[in-house]
């Protein structure tokens, strides 16, 4: 069955569907007054079981060991408290955020809690957990989003760092044949490949790996970047499979959100954050909740929902969004994924037809492992301890060598590549 069906079918409720309306109504309101005004809950939340990963993935700030927050592992208490207030109101859970949440070991059990009071429950993991394919089937679990990164394990391992290439393609065609053999039409399983330099080639590749393992859907996404250094080395060539612009400005190259911040974001109306240590944050681009805004172990998730901290958060990117260094590498107006059509990537077509119509064309054999060996060799995770790597950095994260993402305009003294 569709997964829109089957999600219409686990969620449908009349008091889910005012809330939507309420909550997008109230954000439309916003926009037009030019002032937060807030009806209803969140359709949509984020729970971030933990903040530890089993891998060192070097843009993320938790595999590049740059996070500020402590590791935690949420207390399934606080868990299930939100779950139970939201419940009622919400449609979906999205559980992950910085850290790989098949460690938490209550991971299945947050899945069948949620699950049980009519939410989609929507999963997201590096594929090396799926030891036991049965019991993920049974939970419960809406969607799962295994992440590949390469259609080949050196592809994959150059950025996928302490990653098992072999182990993941096993552990996910298992899981595709426990769901069929035990006539599951859950969880709908995605395979995300996220686009980059080093592995654009391989498009084509990954197609086959995911009709290999029978998964339900291939997702391309594209790379999210902090520094202008990050350019030369994890931005794809055709401009066509990236979330930014780049800009050479007289001064040197810089990379900025394509469609620009406009002064608005609905992610503050229908997507908060509970993370790991408990702190509701106002969205998942706020890596270090440098804008936390309260915790859900001291309070009730509505007294946060509409306090003044939040409101004035929202009224501050209704004055000017760009201020906020988050808010100027965030996705928000951006399309992101393939099925979005952002990537513009036809998959039936070949590699050089479906992207070479921009001037793009594969790379040579040896470019590729130049490629290869300059995503091995940025931000190593071992280069000291980890106040020592973040020494000298600033921005989100501490993951921005120098500013992060400028602001747009900033950047319009030439033309954008």
């Amino acid at each position: 069955m569709n997964e829109s069906l089957l999600f219409l079918r686990h969620t449908l409720t009349l008091r889910r569907c005012w809330n939507v309306l309420k909550s997008y109504g109230s954000y439309g309101f916003s926009v037009l007054l030019r002032r937060p005004v807030v009806w209803g809950l969140p359709p949509v939340f984020m729970v971030e079981p933990t903040n530890a990963c089993n891998l060192k993935c070097p843009l993320c700030p938790t595999g590049a060991g740059t996070l500020k927050r402590p590791t935690r592992f949420l207390e399934l208490a606080v868990y299930k408290k939100l779950v139970n207030e939201l419940a009622r109101d919400s449609f979906m859970v999205l559980l992950w955020n910085q850290g790989e949440s098949f460690l938490h070991p209550d991971f299945l059990e947050m899945v069948r809690h949620a699950s049980s009071q009519g939410l989609w429950t929507y999963g997201s993991t590096n594929g090396h957990y799926l030891d036991d394919p049965e019991a993920l089937v049974r939970s419960g679990l809406g969607t799962l989003l295994v992440s590949v990164d390469g259609a080949s394990a050196a592809t994959y391992e150059a950025y996928r760092r302490s990653g098992n290439f072999e182990l993941v393609v096993e552990g996910l065609t298992r899981l595709m044949e426990t769901k069929r053999r035990l006539g599951s039409a859950t969880p709908v399983v995605h395979l995300q490949f996220i686009v980059m330099k080093h592995n654009e080639h391989e498009i084509p590749e990954i197609d086959r790996l995911a009709r290999a393992c029978g998964v339900d859907r291939l997702t391309l996404k594209t790379v999210q970047i902090y520094d202008d250094g990050d350019i030369d080395v994890w931005l794809p060539d055709d401009p066509a499979v990236r979330r930014y612009q780049v800009v050479d400005n007289g001064q040197g190259r810089h990379f900025a959100m394509k469609n620009g911040y406009p002064d608005r974001c609905k992610r503050l109306w229908n997507q908060p954050v509970l993370n790991a240590g408990s702190e509701i944050a106002v969205c998942c681009f706020d890596k270090d909740s440098d804008f936390a805004m309260g915790r859900l172990s001291e309070t009730d998730f509505r007294s946060i929902w509409t306090s003044r901290p939040y409101m004035a958060f929202r009224r501050a990117v209704f004055q000017k969004r760009s201020q906020f260094e988050m808010c100027r590498n965030c996705g928000e107006g951006v399309k992101l994924t393939i099925q979005q059509r952002d990537l513009c990537v036809d998959l039936r077509r070949p590699l050089a037809a479906s992207l070479g119509r921009r001037g793009w064309t594969l790379p040579s054999p040896a470019e590729i492992e130049r490629r290869l060996q300059a995503a091995r060799a940025s931000r190593p995770r071992e280069a000291g301890d980890k106040e020592s790597r973040r020494e000298g950095r600033s921005g989100v994260a501490g993951m921005s060598l120098g500013q992060g993402p400028r602001p747009i305009e900033d950047l319009q003294e030439r033309e954008p590549s």
